[in-house]
């Protein structure tokens, strides 16, 4: 009987080994060289202007990034990704930095979390196209993905607001999101945690799916499943050192005292940076690949005509698939080209009529002037003749007018020697 790769599989046996060989060495080959090779770490801050999140990074890392501070006046949201080389002990981090500037400035908040989608959607499309590149280079690679979402939520109100709501609904299929509340030294104990427990009530009714911390490792089971009735964290960011007793911590001062950013009893800031960079970072660089990514990788490779198996079970061939998509391709733009063929023709027709439409328009115009010149020069000759008929009588008054006066003149001139003539008789 022929063996087939399941009953090979089913055959493999454990074999003790006669001494060592040194393969047990293999973890700390690969820490070694993952700790040469350094590591990059993405994270989003999407929350209004003005609520924190510039000051939460310089808290959370311990330094001071580059940020330009923005103002509430954005036409729309823009996303500003900075980079930055950080080094802790002799491990090097790639750390990127994306704000959203603009978010919820709007009057129509409607399309406020649209550039966000393209931004994360365009990063995993870049990813996409080097893995899919003949010659590539994914070793050296500067892996741009959002890994975490810190989504900042603001503590005065008494819920979420529906723009928050949206947009985490929108995201969470493509990112890890961790809620936070900030600023959360303005309001009080009491009120913080209805507040939580009603963000975390709305959340769980409108299907948003957070990042829960894993609980399968043991060695982290514990304190991420504790941690993970803490959600939305509720944190206050500060960079200022204060002096409280006899040492500096960083602190935000009050006329009543002072809140204490590192002190758990004030605030959950160490519970965040615990969570996000010494306990889960690595499980949240793997979610965004292994989930988030893949997802859209297998979206978009479906959309392309790629597939596993095909209806007979059989494995599909790339040269067929390729083969296939170009020929609907070229069926497409065939099709296209028809349709713009088609279009231009229709086109020089409906244009081909309006000239014609606007040359009769014009012809009709130009027989109406021409009608309205001719009525013009021939009330200007009636009345041209009209006047040479006046002018004519009147020379004719004139001269008559003139004949009477000479006569009349004359008459008078022989009367007086009459006169004379009779006297001397």
């Amino acid at each position: 009987p022929i063996r087939t790769e399941c009953d090979k599989n089913e055959e493999k046996r454990n074999l003790d080994l006669g001494g060592h060989v040194g393969f047990d060495s293999l973890p700390d080959q690969l820490v070694s060289k993952s700790v040469a090779q350094g590591f990059c770490f993405n994270i989003l801050c999407v929350g209004e202007t003005g609520i924190g999140k510039s000051t939460m990074m310089n808290t959370l890392f311990n330094t001071m990034f580059e940020n330009e501070e923005a103002s509430h006046y954005e036409r729309d949201v823009q996303l500003r990704p900075e980079t930055y080389e950080l080094r802790e002990s002799n491990v090097n981090l790639k750390l990127t930095v994306v704000q959203t500037v603009g978010f919820g400035d709007q009057i129509n908040k409607e399309d406020s979390f649209k550039p966000i989608l393209d931004y994360i959607d365009t990063q995993f499309e870049k990813y996409l196209e080097e893995e899919l590149k003949i010659k590539r280079s994914l070793f050296n690679y500067h892996d741009t993905r959002i890994h975490i979402c810190l989504y900042f939520i603001a503590p005065n109100g008494h819920s979420l607001k529906s723009l928050d709501l949206v947009t985490m609904k929108k995201l969470d299929s493509k990112v890890n999101i961790i809620p936070i509340i900030a600023k959360s030294d303005t309001v009080n104990r009491s009120e913080l945690d209805k507040l939580k427990i009603k963000i975390m009530s709305e959340l769980v009714s409108n299907g948003v799916q957070i990042y829960q911390f894993p609980t399968e490792d043991e060695a982290v089971a514990e304190i991420n499943s504790s941690m993970n009735t803490h959600l939305p964290f509720a944190v206050v960011g500060s960079v200022d050192d204060v002096k409280v007793g006899n040492k500096l911590v960083k602190a935000r001062m009050y006329p009543w005292g002072s809140v204490q950013v590192e002190n758990e009893s004030h605030c959950d800031f160490v519970k965040l940076r615990e969570m996000l960079l010494r306990v889960n970072m690595e499980d949240l660089r793997e979610q965004t690949h292994a989930r988030h990514y893949e997802l859209y990788r297998r979206c978009k490779l479906e959309e392309m005509g790629f597939k596993d198996t095909g209806p007979d079970s059989q494995s599909f061939s790339l040269q067929e698939t390729y083969e296939a998509k170009r020929k609907e391709f070229l069926v497409e733009l065939q099709r296209k080209e028809e349709e713009m063929r088609q279009m231009f023709v229709n086109k020089v027709k409906e244009t081909e009529a309006e000239l014609k439409e606007k040359e009769k328009e014009l012809h009709e115009r130009f027989e109406q002037l021409k009608r309205m010149h001719q009525e013009e020069k021939k009330n200007l000759e009636e009345k041209r003749r009209e006047l040479e008929e006046e002018i004519n009588a009147f020379s004719r008054r004139k001269v008559a007018a003139e004949t009477l006066m000479g006569q009349a003149l004359q008459g008078c001139s022989h009367q007086p020697f009459k006169k004379d003539k009779d006297k001397k008789k």
